[in-house]
């Protein structure tokens, strides 16, 4: 096999490719390069802190594949029923990628990005899982990670800081129920906003501002919203991307909107998150998996945006 000299190495689909040419006769890519190949857009394989990620390859024992570099090996047995092939690359299965991912994350945070993430293409759900990890998970090396996390998943968050956002809020405000990408409606029923997050009981939501929401059009958007979820009573409290290495400022701003929002009785209340008559439920992998493919072209398109 060979590659034109003209051909990079940077793309995480051509490291894949190259990748699987490694494989012996048994086996597949896994983890985060088996998820983005089966279109898991925020599988971008490299972080700005540690750059490319090798691509995790499954051999099962007996299956030897050399160390390179560029090249992670798993030896773990994987029945023939988690191996499939798309375009043209042995992969294993969705279920088995994002399990292999969880198993390995360096904590319980990555872990539930790596789910939230799948989920987001709907590749795998939280039902899915949760019955994999007590059948073909069972005893595998990190299980239990998998199966402490599953009460802290989440099918609809849409982009690898909203978990954090959500996770950062839960341990602050424990008890708190932190719904993501929720709309929000007025009283008529008119939308007004889809923020990151939002606790039903409380009137509280927050959002995630990265880099993003820096540029004057974007940030623009952002002050109109707050000015219309102020106008209906709600309270938010922003994580910036300075806050991820330390949360307490966000934790205060956090509890300062708890506060603002104690203040409004319920009776006052102008908004509500029940959806009116011929809104098209999109928050969950099931909810979404049976869209028509006009609804999935209409209302998931930004789901399928390459990250």
């Amino acid at each position: 096999m060979w590659v034109p000299a003209t051909v990079g190495t940077e793309a995480a689909d051509q490291r894949i490719v190259e990748a699987a040419a490694h494989l012996p006769a048994y086996g597949g890519v896994t983890g985060w390069a088996a998820l983005r190949w089966l279109g898991g857009v925020w599988f971008a394989g490299e972080s700005p802190a540690s750059g490319h990620f090798p691509v995790p390859m499954a051999v099962s024992s007996g299956h030897r594949l050399r160390p390179r570099p560029g090249l992670e090996v798993s030896q773990e047995v994987v029945t023939p029923g988690h191996l499939m092939r798309s375009d043209g690359i042995r992969l294993t299965t969705p279920l088995w990628s994002v399990g292999h991912a969880m198993r390995t994350a360096p904590n319980d945070e990555s872990a539930v990005v790596a789910f939230d993430m799948a989920a987001f293409n709907d590749l795998v759900s939280i039902a899915e899982l949760a019955a994999f990890v007590d059948t073909d998970l069972v005893a595998r090396r990190g299980v239990e990670r998998v199966r402490r996390v599953l009460p802290l998943l989440d099918e609809n968050a849409w982009s690898p800081m909203e978990p954090v956002l959500q996770l950062t809020w839960r341990d602050e405000i424990v008890g708190a129920e932190v719904l993501m990408n929720r709309p929000v409606f007025d009283r008529s029923g008119r939308f007004v906003g889809t923020p990151d997050g939002i606790d039903p009981e409380t009137g509280v939501y927050g959002m995630y501002d990265g880099a993003l929401h820096l540029a004057d059009n974007v940030r623009s958007i952002d002050v109109v919203k707050e000015a219309a979820y102020r106008r209906l009573g709600l309270e938010g409290a922003t994580m910036m991307a300075g806050d991820v290495a330390d949360r307490g400022a966000f934790a205060r701003r956090l509890r300062e909107a708890y506060v603002r929002a104690g203040r409004t009785p319920v009776a006052d209340r102008l908004w509500t998150i029940e959806t009116p008559p011929g809104w098209v439920d999109t928050t969950t992998v099931e909810a979404r998996r049976h869209l028509s493919s006009y609804e999935k072209a209409r209302l998931l398109a930004h789901r399928r945006r390459a990250a």
